[in-house]
């Protein structure tokens, strides 16, 4: 991990990218339906557009990888989820409440994900080269990490260290994370009802032992219940209501689960764009379906664009504080219609894997 402090020092200090809030959860395989652990990401980020590529080692010693990008990011510099060729996996979610943010750079959260890509293949890999870069880091952030052996941890990370939570460790078998940490304070901080939201809707396949990745792509990033006030507001009957402290959120550019398949074949199932607005597609580190790539004159994915303008139907007020409310009939149509297709899309993709270790 040494080999690459040098280079990604230089990337720390050219690079500036906002980090936004998001909600995440790294599952262990004793409640997983399929018995395979699993690491999820609901994205939320300032940039809309998203897309998925496959990046090929270029030094001996590197894995391949793929990963989510920002459209727009040529050079592959600042992955936000991805997996590589030896089955590692990591993500992460904005962090608010820990040590302050000091250093005369930030938000290099997506630069040391690039790097933990192409360098790691376990969670004492992450850690050696998380103790290995150059201080201040540059992040505050709860970075989720998933080996082959389906190991995982979240590492709550601020500019000078990290605290490290085992996924072996959890009683429940699930890791949530949002937009604080809890070796952070207990005050500040964001995500809180997020969080309330996602332990609500998957405690009941939790405790029956029933997780998988439809679970988060098609109930979680879906769903628009609500911790606080005890209620499904996709079912209230109105004609709109307000975007706040749902999962789903107009921030939202992807879902993406990632999940170690005891057969030797990791697959990142991606919701790419706002998930109430899209529908899964399954990547592997040798296969990306060629709408979610970036086309080589925009830059973004064929399939987001679509997603975007969608979601400019969900979203159609544009003037003044609109952004803020959703037509619920426009996105009722949309979530209904792509769960749908999603579910058919696990189910061949699950068929054509069966038949080839037949």
């Amino acid at each position: 991990m040494i080999k690459h402090t040098i280079v990604l020092a230089v990337m720390l200090m050219s690079s500036w990218t906002a980090v936004s809030p998001c909600t995440s959860a790294i599952v262990d395989r004793r409640v997983a339906r399929d018995g395979y652990a699993m690491l999820w990401k609901h994205r939320d980020t300032g940039n809309e557009n998203n897309f998925v590529a496959r990046v090929e080692a270029k030094t001996p010693g590197d894995f391949d990888y793929v990963a989510l990008f920002n459209a727009g990011d040529s050079l592959f510099s600042e992955a936000w989820a991805g997996m590589n060729r030896a089955g590692f996996a990591i993500m992460n979610t904005a962090s608010y409440n820990l040590v302050p943010d000091t250093a005369s750079y930030r938000d290099r959260e997506g630069v040391v994900m690039t790097a933990a890509l192409r360098s790691c293949s376990t969670l004492s890999d992450f850690e050696a080269l998380l103790e290995s870069l150059p201080k201040p880091l540059g992040v505050q952030a709860n970075f989720g990490v998933l080996d082959a052996s389906g190991e995982g941890a979240c590492y709550e990370t601020h500019d000078g260290g990290y605290v490290k939570y085992a996924l072996s460790d959890t009683p429940g078998g699930v890791l949530y994370r949002t937009n604080y940490s809890y070796s952070g304070d207990s005050v500040s901080g964001f995500g809180y009802i997020r969080e309330c939201n996602a332990r609500h809707l998957l405690e009941p396949y939790r405790v029956m032992g029933t997780i998988a990745p439809e679970t988060f792509t098609e109930v979680l990033s879906r769903s628009f219940y609500h911790s606080l006030l005890d209620c499904d507001m996709e079912d209230s009957g109105r004609e709109w209501i307000v975007d706040q402290d749902f999962i789903p959120r107009n921030s939202s550019s992807a879902s993406v689960v990632i999940e170690q398949r005891g057969d030797g074949c990791a697959v990142m199932w991606t919701v790419i764009g706002y998930p109430p607005c899209s529908y899964v597609l399954p990547v592997t580190v040798d296969s990306v379906p060629p709408e979610l790539q970036p086309d080589a004159v925009t830059g973004r994915s064929s399939l987001c664009d679509e997603v975007v303008r969608r979601k400019n139907e969900v979203f159609p007020i544009k003037r003044g504080s609109g952004n803020r409310y959703i037509n619920l009939p426009r996105l009722r149509h949309y979530n209904d219609s792509c769960r749908a297709v999603s579910m058919a899309r696990y189910e061949n993709f699950r068929r054509l894997i069966s038949a080839e270790l037949q």
